[in-house]
């Protein structure tokens, strides 16, 4: 794989380069328009998805840091993105190109004040995975194998500038009315500073493992603060194969249902009983050991659920509050879905949308063992994503919906939901993290 010797930082050549990758789309859409002329219209837009996920991909690929996290998030997105987007940008999870051998060695030593030689025995400066915010090496201490994350130069700092250029496309997109949109880029913005920030990574990891560790079949590295700073993250080397990699090829289904166990009482221990959860959930997070254990990695987006949200979402879970429509109506209000100034169109609308979204999305919590290999379950998921996407009446309306963690709890719940499905988890004990409190 090719490395870059520099990463644009200045808010000029980021959005420089923005620009750049807008021009491609433009000649795509040109090139689409003669393409259907030529051959049928479901083939040319198949060709522009392809050409537009290869060159907006190769556009972020460049910048990295939350440009390419962008990215990331919307590959979890299989409902509603094109097929063409979601195989592109999942390469975000957690192969792009890194940096090159000599930019790491600067980058480190301008982080770290030493050179990696001085800190561990031995470093390999070919980095052996890259994402979005940073890249892993591997090094050897005391006898240790070790992981070293290290972040990629200007990341943070571009974090404010890169939401600038995104938010119009986002609004518009998204249908986001009046000043009240500040809140949800406030919320991704904070989440993506916490994510440049190694020390506090390091000091929830450390808190994570301590109390999740009890779960069966799931297991954490052990992380290591001397050898950490604000940019550089050190901990054990975990041997296993990523999510994605592992379920690419024949695997018993004793063995899937014991991992879709661990995946999902570790995410409802968190959410039910921490009342915080690793909001981050894909393939690039996880890997599969060789005694088939869920191996937890990157506790960098962790998400605090607040009882004033937590309460009326999970309300909202069970069949009695989705069949009492006073009820339910009243807790769209508690959740920010309907909003006082509402007309009863909209009332009317939101409120149907919601309760048809809710009713489907609930699911796997009406039963105490659900098959989230179920092509049924998710095909209701990605035709509800098409309908609403495609919905002329959604447009009209005031897109200004919901309280701000519903941000990274949807991202959660659809991270989670797509890793059950691609690890095609037949036998899952819905509520077996009571048992484990």
């Amino acid at each position: 794989m090719n490395t870059i010797d520099r990463i644009p930082i200045t808010k000029v050549e980021r959005a420089s380069n923005l620009v750049q990758t807008g021009a491609k789309v433009g000649v795509n859409y040109i090139k689409y328009f003669g393409n259907k002329l030529a051959t049928n219209k479901v083939e040319a837009r198949a060709k522009l998805n392809e050409d537009n996920a290869e060159d907006i991909y190769d556009g972020l690929k460049k910048l990295k840091g939350s440009a390419l996290k962008v990215a990331q998030m919307l590959s979890m997105e299989k409902s509603i993105m094109p097929q063409a987007y979601v195989e592109k940008f999942s390469l975000s999870q957690f192969s792009v190109p890194p940096l090159s051998p000599a930019l790491v060695i600067r980058t480190f030593k301008k982080y770290f004040g030493k050179s990696p030689q001085e800190v561990y025995e031995s470093f390999d400066s070919t980095s052996v995975n890259a994402a979005s915010i940073g890249q892993v090496h591997k090094a050897y201490n005391k006898g240790k194998e070790l992981a070293v994350k290290i972040q990629y130069p200007g990341v943070a700092n571009s974090i404010g500038s890169d939401l600038a250029l995104v938010k119009p496309i986002a609004i518009k997109m998204l249908n986001i009315r009046g000043k009240e949109s500040d809140k949800y880029f406030k919320e991704v913005e904070d989440k993506l500073l916490e994510e440049t920030d190694y020390n506090q990574e390091i000091n929830q990891s450390l808190e994570m493992a301590a109390s999740c560790r009890h779960i069966p079949n799931l297991v954490f590295p052990d992380y290591y603060p001397e050898l950490s700073s604000e940019k550089i993250l050190t901990m054990d080397w975990m041997h296993g194969e990523h999510l994605s990699e592992y379920v690419s090829h024949f695997n018993e289904q004793k063995d899937l249902d014991k991992i879709g166990q661990a995946l999902w009482d570790f995410y409802m221990y968190q959410i039910h009983v921490l009342k915080k959860v690793h909001a981050d959930p894909h393939p690039g997070n996880f890997l599969v050991s060789p005694e088939k254990e869920l191996v937890a990695l990157d506790f960098g987006c962790i998400k605090v659920i607040p009882d004033s949200f937590y309460v009326p979402y999970f309300e909202l879970a069970t069949k009695e509050n989705l069949s009492n429509p006073e009820f339910f109506r009243k807790k769209l209000y508690e959740l920010e879905i309907l909003i006082p100034s509402d007309s009863k169109e909209e009332v009317s609308f939101f409120s149907e949308m919601f309760h048809e979204l809710l009713t489907v999305f609930t699911e796997p919590f009406q039963s105490e063992v659900f098959d989230f290999s179920d092509h049924g379950f998710f095909g209701k998921i990605s035709d509800l994503g098409e309908k609403y996407t495609k919905s002329t009446e959604l447009r009209k309306m005031n897109g200004n919906r919901g309280s701000k963690h519903f941000i990274y709890m949807n991202r959660t719940f659809f991270g989670l939901y797509n890793l059950m499905f691609d690890l095609k988890a037949k036998h899952v004990d819905i509520n077996n993290f009571q048992t484990l409190k």
